[in-house]
């Protein structure tokens, strides 16, 4: 699934893309919004929240789309070739300059700007909040440590505490720590865990490249996640699943170096 530095650089695009701009091309191909036309309307802004994408349009319409673990947006000059099948494409956002394709979209909804809290408002302090401060990270702690016997794996995943975090920075912000995924959050530092996981969202924000370890050498981006070794230490990484299905998620630590 996307982390929340990948949601962000897509709205940052689309947004550079498409604001502004009045759509000569306007196609939601999914069958509960496909009589929705959206040829000449103006996209006035694409902003994220976590990993969700919201694609405001003038006159107070929203398009909600969430990537999930396929979706993504890709960004093409007209007549380019796409990168993915067309049937795969859910969502088709043309200028006269720049086509965006959202292929493999979830949750796409057609909605008054008005309501987006109704499906975004469940989520904690978003990490990639232009304006995070210490409200935001008051907030994050608060609800980190709301349920202390909880599994810090499961805690940092759940957007309802903190918006932005996967699977990736889940298991780097761990290791980070020095502690397995399995730790009680009670156990842990908590607010260096909020402090670990806006810092490493935010240092990969604007560009794609996703590293923990602030080097984007080959084989040298993570210390422990989907590595055989530990970087730090050379001991073997163990593969383990975390959570309930469906929800269970595959993660990595090192023993040595997360007790």
């Amino acid at each position: 699934m996307p982390e929340g530095d990948t949601v962000f650089l897509a709205c940052h695009r689309l947004d550079e893309a498409l604001s502004g701009q009045p759509l000569v091309r306007g196609e939601l191909r999914h069958p509960r919004l496909s009589t929705v036309e959206l040829a000449g309307r103006v996209v006035s802004e694409v902003r994220p929240a976590g990993k969700h994408l919201l694609i405001r349009f003038e006159h107070g319409r929203t398009l909600h789309n969430h990537l999930k673990m396929d979706g993504a947006w890709h960004l093409y000059p007209p007549g380019g070739r796409w990168r993915r099948p067309g049937h795969q494409a859910r969502a088709v956002l043309a200028t006269a300059d720049q086509v965006a394709v959202g292929f493999a979209l979830h949750d796409m909804r057609w909605i008054p700007t008005a309501r987006e809290p109704e499906f975004i408002g469940h989520l904690g302090p978003d990490l990639l909040a232009p304006d995070w401060g210490p409200e935001h990270e008051a907030e994050a702690l608060r609800r980190l440590t709301a349920e202390p016997d909880r599994e810090i794996g499961l805690a940092l995943l759940d957007q309802r505490i903190m918006a932005g975090i996967g699977n990736l920075y889940k298991t780097e912000v761990c290791f980070l720590l020095g502690r397995s995924p399995w730790t009680p959050v009670a156990e842990i530092d908590a607010r260096k865990a909020v402090r670990l996981s806006h810092e490493l969202l935010l240092r990969n924000a604007w560009h794609p490249e996703q590293t923990t370890t602030k080097s984007l050498r080959r084989g040298d981006q993570h210390w422990v996640y989907a590595r055989r070794t530990c970087l730090r230490c050379g001991n073997p990484v163990h593969r383990g699943t975390q959570g309930q299905p469906p929800d269970a998620r595959v993660t990595y630590h090192c023993p040595r170096c997360q007790p």
